[in-house]
């Protein structure tokens, strides 16, 4: 038996290459680097949304690895080239978006259980822990909330073109319950996301190279581009909800607050940005409510424009809390346990906006559309 053992282990010759050892390198893995990543390899419209997640997160690690005082000026070719190739396949930017950090980075630890955060996941993470954890997840719940609403604008277009003015209202009701459960899913951020590592650790990560002082001429994506380009962050600007929202309920925002939604719009994918369009090529909600003389539509309508004010006026002291009273605490040197807080975006948001005056006019913009009730 052990003569047979012997035998059988000297059968075969010996060579390096059967162990993955060079004849040149040794255990050394010879040239290394691998071939750049070649997107015709990705099966369907999943997998590419997913490449430009990962993709735009390794950017995003990059770029401020060394905060903002050291951004880099240049993103590699091996990772420029592939991150722009699926963005263009996409209708994308090259930097990460909403439809990344939130639509595509999430899943479920048990899929028969309901979709609450202690049943979620992020895919990928930032530093951050917990907080980033949370700020992720609970967006992703406030988009879950919005779906009853989304639906509802479908269900009030169609009615306006049948026309049905029951199931109008009906939708109506269902479109003002879903805002409202929208603001209240809002608030799982208090429990969530601690306001010092949300300002001083989590921002940088969203940041982006347009209007960002931190990052002035833009980024250079070797391979794609010899000038540098400019793209904003992430920004909840990017989603697609409230856009439709204002679109169905013809709310109409200052030029500097428009324009800056319009641009957004580019960084949404493609096909929600076209769901916008087709709903602001809807018949007008306004006009049919006011012609149609009905009360309780009149109503209805007003209900969902009070309870959209309300969720901006919530997102307001959000933001309050989480950037501007953050804000005064880091100069205050109040958190001495926690990295350097950026400063170039300091009373700005992550998409590059003079945060508090533009919430505050969306707000106030929303306000002036509600109707005046007759009699």
């Amino acid at each position: 038996m052990e003569l047979q053992r012997q035998n059988l282990k000297t059968t075969s010759p010996l060579s390096l290459g059967r162990f993955h050892i060079s004849e040149d390198y040794g255990f050394l893995l010879p040239n290394p680097l691998m071939p750049l990543l070649n997107c015709q390899f990705l099966k369907g419209y999943s997998e590419r949304r997913l490449a430009h997640l990962v993709l735009s997160f390794i950017t995003m690690g990059y770029v401020w690895q060394e905060g903002e005082a050291q951004p880099a000026e240049v993103l590699p070719r091996n990772l420029a080239v592939p991150f722009v190739e699926v963005s263009r396949d996409l209708g994308l930017p090259p930097i990460l978006v909403h439809a990344d950090l939130v639509l595509t980075n999430w899943t479920t630890r048990n899929s028969e259980r309901p979709l609450d955060i202690r049943n979620l996941d992020t895919i990928f993470s930032f530093p951050g822990g917990e907080s980033l954890r949370g700020f992720v997840l609970v967006t992703v719940l406030v988009e879950k909330a919005a779906v009853p609403g989304i639906k509802a604008l479908v269900q009030a277009v169609n009615a306006m073109l049948q026309p049905s003015q029951d199931s109008l209202l009906q939708a109506l009701q269902r479109l003002r319950l879903s805002i409202q459960d929208i603001t209240r899913t809002l608030g799982q951020m208090h429990d969530n996301v601690d306001p010092d590592i949300f300002y001083a650790v989590i921002r940088i990560f969203l940041s982006g190279w347009k209007d960002n002082p931190a990052m002035p001429v833009g980024l250079i994506y070797e391979g794609v581009s010899t000038e540098p380009l400019k793209y904003s962050g992430g920004s909840a600007a990017q989603s697609t909800v409230l856009h439709a929202f204002d679109e169905f309920l013809g709310i109409r925002h200052s030029k500097e607050s428009g324009n800056f939604l319009l641009n957004m719009r580019d960084y949404m994918p493609p096909s929600h940005k076209a769901f916008i369009e087709a709903i602001q090529s809807a018949p007008s909600l306004r006009d049919h409510v006011l012609s149609s003389g009905n009360g309780p539509l009149l109503t209805a309508y007003n209900q969902c424009v009070q309870a959209l004010a309300e969720l901006r006026s919530y997102h307001i002291t959000m933001v309050t809390k989480y950037l501007i009273t953050s804000a005064a605490k880091a100069k205050g040197r109040k958190l001495s346990h926690l990295p350097g807080p950026p400063q170039a975006l300091e009373d700005r948001g992550t998409g590059g906006t003079s945060v508090l005056i533009f919430l505050k006019s969306v707000r106030n913009k929303t306000l002036e559309a509600i109707l005046p009730q007759s009699g």
